[in-house]
Formats: C-alpha cells, sequence, structure tokens
C-alpha cells in the first residue's frame, strides 16, 4: 500500500511538547498515511507569528496551535482562512470546559505549565540522581531511590530510568549479568519499588546483535547465544518471584508504556509504604 503524506503545522507560544504529542498520537491512527512535522515553538509576537504564516502559505496543511494571546490566534484563524488550511486550537475545549466546571476565567500566560516551582526543581533533582546511578553505579545509595529497576542486558533499563526521571521518580537501574553478584543492599531495601524489566530471548538477541554489529565485534559470544540467553532471562524471572518484586514484559511495549505501568505499580507501592 503506498503512503500518502500531508504537512502539520504545530504552532505553539510554549515548548510545543504538547502539541506534538497530541498530533502524533491522532497520525498514528491513520494507516498509510504520513505527516510532515513543521513545528513553531515559542511564538509570542507578531513578527514571530507571520514567519510562521509564510511557512503555512508556503505548505498549506492542517495547522494546530496552543496560543494563547487573542490577537495572535484571530490572526492565525485569519490566515489560515485565505490558505484553506483547516486549524484547530488544541487547548480551546479544554478550557472551555474547565471555565464552565470552575465558573472562572483563564488568565493568558504562555508557557505556565513549565514555571520554575517546586515540581520543575523535583524534576531536576530526580534526573541528577538517575544519571548518577546508571547501570549499577553507587549501589549503596538504593535506599534513596523511588524506583529500582533490574533486568538483563538490552531491555531498556536505562532509557526507562530516564523517563521517569523526567517524570519526577529518583530511578535507579541494576544489571544483572551472569557470574556476578547483585549488590548486598538490592534484597534489603524497603523504600524503593523494585521492577523487573523481561524481554523474549529472540528479541533480547536481537537487539544485542544489532549492538555489536554497530559496535563491529564479534557476534560469536553467549552474549548473543539464544540459550544462554533464554537462561539469563529465566534466572531474572526467578529471581523477582523469590522476591515478589513485580515484572514487565518489554518485549512489545515502548518505553513510554513501560513507564506508564510503572507508575502505576508506584503509586499502590506508596499507599502500601505510608500505611505500613
Amino acid at each position: 500500500m503506498s503512503r500518502s503524506y500531508f504537512h502539520l503545522h504545530l504552532v505553539s507560544d510554549s515548548t510545543g511538547e504538547t502539541l506534538i504529542n497530541v498530533g502524533r498520537a491522532a497520525a498514528a491512527q491513520y494507516e498509510g498515511v504520513s505527516a510532515i512535522e513543521h513545528v513553531y515553538p515559542l511564538v509570542r509576537s507578531g513578527p514571530q507569528l507571520e514567519r510562521v504564516i509564510s511557512e503555512i502559505e508556503a505548505a498549506p496543511g492542517l495547522v494546530l496551535f496552543t496560543l494563547v494571546a487573542h490577537e495572535l490566534v484571530d490572526r492565525l484563524e485569519a490566515a489560515c482562512r485565505e490558505t484553506g488550511s483547516p486549524c484547530l486550537s488544541v487547548l480551546q475545549p479544554v478550557h472551555a470546559l474547565l471555565q464552565s466546571y470552575l465558573g472562572a476565567q483563564t488568565t493568558a500566560r504562555p508557557g505556565a505549565q513549565h514555571m520554575l516551582n517546586a515540581e520543575y526543581f523535583k524534576r531536576i533533582d530526580a534526573m541528577n540522581f538517575t544519571l548518577a546511578h546508571d547501570d549499577g553505579n553507587l549501589p549503596e545509595n538504593l535506599e534513596e531511590a523511588d524506583v529500582v529497576l533490574i533486568g538483563v542486558s538490552r531491555t531498556s533499563k536505562t532509557p526507562t530510568s530516564i523517563y521517569l526521571a523526567n517524570r519526577g521518580l529518583k530511578t535507579t537501574n541494576i544489571p544483572l549479568v551472569p557470574g556476578m553478584p547483585l549488590p548486598p543492599a538490592l534484597e534489603q531495601v524497603k523504600r524503593p519499588l523494585v521492577v523487573g524489566l523481561i524481554a523474549s530471548p529472540e528479541r533480547i538477541v536481537q537487539i544485542r546483535q544489532n549492538r555489536l554489529l554497530s559496535l563491529k565485534a564479534d557476534d560469536s559470544s553467549l552474549y548473543v547465544d539464544r540459550d544462554a540467553v533464554a537462561d539469563e532471562v529465566a534466572t531474572s524471572r526467578r529471581l523477582c518471584a523469590k522476591h515478589r518484586w513485580p515484572t514487565i514484559d518489554v518485549t512489545r511495549r515502548s518505553i513510554e508504556e513501560t513507564a506508564a505501568a510503572i507508575l502505576d505499580l508506584y503509586r499502590e507501592h506508596r499507599l502500601r509504604f505510608i500505611a505500613s
């Protein structure tokens, strides 16, 4: 089936992350169609918007925006009508619902969700902690973590850790290496949630082979032997079962899906920890 393309203009007075996520989530529902993204962040003045409009005129398509200044919204909507480009304020329906429910008017504050508040600095602290404790580093600090991820090589421990850190969770990850003992502190931790990440041996072998290929390394070792990898995965499962640590199969999960499952487990874990 041939693939068709369309121009998707994403105009934001902030970072544009909301628009990118919404646009991609919606476009992903249409098989055989791909969006050519044009992202315009931090559009907060008339001259900036005019440059955006010139881009839309050069490549008409769909326009999604998150602008809070009424004069910018009016100008963009008028330009879209002139170019025949359908446009939509992504946040307007949400604002209307909140306004109806709360009985309050909105205050136009571009990028208000990115203010330097306590939550922001919590995420920065979590990121610093996570980067310092990647790949089994500083195991003596495990009790300070919110989440501890364990798993054999190539089960997405590091990228998942970084994603969780961006959500404000101090995360450390520990590789399970054949013949290597676990940090003694791991089996004694009480505060953190410990989660085992597992995957099918076939998937792990595939990723490891690609890794070795990129490094131009020999691929004849047990590192990519299917039976040896299957034994690693089985050992990982037994370890988690022994300690009643939850496991997540990441074979067909994205980093975002894995992190969402961990966040659910963490909320339950915190409630039990507080209650105990």
